[in-house]
């Protein structure tokens, strides 16, 4: 994950989608193609394809370079909350029972009489996730109690998860105290409609144990 002692690789996901270089790893990992060139550098592509997945940090006991030439960039995520504010989703094959989940609440959500394909997903997940033009993540107002737990917004300045009327500020080692929102101010959205329909329909999104921590040290 490092590219040496003093310098963390670039591989380090935000809930806004920015990676950067940061040594802490957080529960998931992902990809979104091959990012880097030969001397472990980001160049300035944020994607290769339109297959943004968020996966288990060991798989089968395999060992893999989070770098490897000309095939996949590792990208880490605090949790999954972190993951979707991004703009991905559920791994098919290594986190196969999330997928699956993750789709049937996007077929309840939308009243389908099947449940899409990764591909069918993944094409409306970018669409609402990066503008085609500048290739900056989308975000979209709302009031939070309108919103579903689990989401991640923006509010005066401060990013983080939505989580019993509350704002829970978003960190790279976990969330920081509640912070009380404001009756009737709108937020800024980061993480796409798609998934927010997802989380509203029940799925619940795997959350860094600092949420529940969070809390506590409210009380």
């Amino acid at each position: 994950m490092t590219g040496t002692r003093d310098t963390p690789l670039q591989n380090r996901v935000t809930p806004a989608g920015e990676i950067v270089s940061d040594p802490g790893r957080g529960l998931l990992m992902g990809n979104r193609g091959c990012l880097h060139s030969p001397d472990r550098r980001l160049g300035t592509a944020r994607w290769r394809s339109k297959r943004w997945i968020c996966c288990v940090l060991e798989w089968k006991d395999v060992q893999r370079d989070p770098m490897p030439a000309g095939r996949w960039t590792a990208l880490f995520f605090l949790d999954e909350a972190t993951a979707f504010a991004a703009g991905h989703r559920p791994c098919a094959y290594c986190r196969r029972q999330q997928f699956l989940s993750y789709a049937e609440a996007w077929r309840r959500a939308r009243g389908l009489a099947r449940r899409l394909g990764a591909d069918e997903m993944d094409a409306r997940l970018h669409a609402e996730r990066v503008d085609s033009r500048s290739r900056r993540q989308l975000t979209r107002p709302a009031l939070p109690g309108q919103l579903p737990d689990g989401v991640m917004i923006r509010h005066d300045g401060v990013t983080g998860l939505l989580a019993g009327g509350c704002l829970l500020p978003w960190s790279f080692t976990g969330y920081l105290a509640p912070v009380a929102l404001p009756p009737g101010t709108p937020a800024e959205v980061l993480t796409p409609p798609a998934t927010v329909a997802v989380i509203a329909t029940g799925y619940r999104p795997l959350l860094h144990p600092s949420a529940a921590a969070a809390f506590t040290r409210q009380a």
